[in-house]
């Protein structure tokens, strides 16, 4: 028979489980600490005491309680001391941020990035963006981890980058790569863009509290998140979630991937383009010219929009068939694209979805925005953290 747990490991389960919820919730009046972690007041005055030695909580008074009788003391996440490092290569850009326990965003660092050029070439300015923003670490932090969201196909195991939307295949070890230029200070987890976007929405954003959605990136290529039960479906290897690649037009436009006819090709940015007759645009800022001329009336933009909404639709109502989920985000410029088509999205998710599945389904946008994959990109950096606060200090990137 397998012996069950001993104190010390229930104590490091508990003192996990506090410091998540204050990392989540904000702070946090013990008594409801005690209510929503099933624990006794003098337990969770012990693990509280016990995170405030180590530098990671804080206490004291709440601004005001409204109540009689003695106040229950606050417990707060130490944002300004307790950070990671969250870095995000996307199609045209690079952000890189030093983020505090609690999911606050305390510096940032942003860079254009040329179109078609590898991850790997990403990692020198990042790792100098690093550097630039550890010269205002207060002395004393400590220094959690890194972790990196990237537009593209990446191995789980050891954050290889395998093919990225307009950057051909690749074959990088990308965290190797980062931790060597940061002279191999502390663990680096590199994810999919989506599935970190969908990480940070399950975390504190549309999706909180919400078990089973999935969360649609678009730019250029198109990818997904996916929460089942309350867990990432990423598949064997990590490279679940390639939703842009589900063949829907057989016999369609070719797609960087080599086949033809794949979701991103009719709704990626690309599709959008060729649809309204704009082939000769790229980037955000066409796509949402696009938009707008839409809004304004002109005619071929508006045809192409419900051409690109009505493809969007057919691959959700697919998707909602199979996974059966309870809301479906639209993030980056799918964000844009799904509310100015939203009727032809939910006409085409009426029509194909099966009802058990798409009544009680909810078409929502990103509640933190295009922050998501790099506040999803610092909770890659928490979580092996958070599993057990007190396992070691960190030290700091340099």
């Amino acid at each position: 028979m397998r012996a069950g747990p001993s104190q010390e490991e229930i104590r490091r389960q508990n003192l996990g489980a506090l410091l998540r919820y204050v990392h989540v919730h904000g702070a946090t009046a013990r008594s409801e600490l005690t209510t929503m972690l099933r624990l006794n007041r003098s337990t969770i005055g012990a693990l509280t005491a016990d995170l405030a030695a180590a530098g990671l909580v804080g206490e004291g008074l709440p601004n005001q309680t409204g109540r009689a009788g003695r106040p229950s003391l606050v417990v707060r996440p130490e944002s300004e001391r307790v950070y990671a490092y969250a870095l995000s290569i996307e199609v045209d850009r690079l952000l890189a941020a030093r983020v505090g326990l609690g999911g606050r965003i305390l510096d940032q660092r942003q860079a254009d990035r040329p179109r078609g050029s590898a991850p790997g070439d990403a990692v020198a300015p990042l790792a100098a963006f690093v550097k630039e923003m550890h010269h205002a670490v207060p002395p004393g932090s400590r220094y959690v981890g890194a972790g990196v969201a990237v537009c593209g196909l990446v191995r789980r195991a050891d954050g290889m980058v395998l093919l990225t939307p307009g950057g051909g295949w690749v074959d990088r070890p990308l965290g190797a790569a980062l931790a060597a230029e940061l002279d191999g200070d502390g663990t680096i987890t590199v994810g999919n863009a989506a599935d970190v976007a969908a990480l940070a929405e399950y975390t504190r954003g549309a999706a909180a509290g919400c078990e089973n959605f999935i969360y649609l990136y678009g730019d250029v290529g198109i990818g997904a998140g996916i929460l089942a039960g309350g867990r990432r479906v990423t598949g064997h290897g990590g490279y679940g979630g390639e939703v842009g690649h589900m063949v829907v037009h057989p016999g369609g436009w070719p797609c960087g991937c080599g086949s033809r006819g794949c979701w991103e090709t009719e709704i990626g940015e690309y599709g959008l383009l060729q649809a309204t007759g704009r082939q000769g645009g790229s980037g955000r800022e066409a796509v949402l010219a696009v938009l707008d001329a839409a809004a304004r009336g002109d005619a071929q933009a508006q045809t192409g929009v419900r051409h690109v909404g009505d493809w969007l639709g057919f691959g959700v109502a697919n998707l909602v068939n199979i996974f059966n989920p309870e809301m479906v985000i639209f993030g980056g410029t799918l964000r844009d694209v799904y509310l100015a088509a939203a009727a032809q999205v939910r006409s085409r998710l009426n029509s194909m979805a099966l009802p058990a599945c798409r009544e009680h389904v909810r078409l929502r946008t990103p509640g933190l925005g295009d922050d998501a994959p790099l506040l999803g990109a610092a909770e890659l950096a928490f979580e092996q953290f958070l599993a057990d606060p007190l396992a070691s200090e960190g030290e700091p990137a340099a």
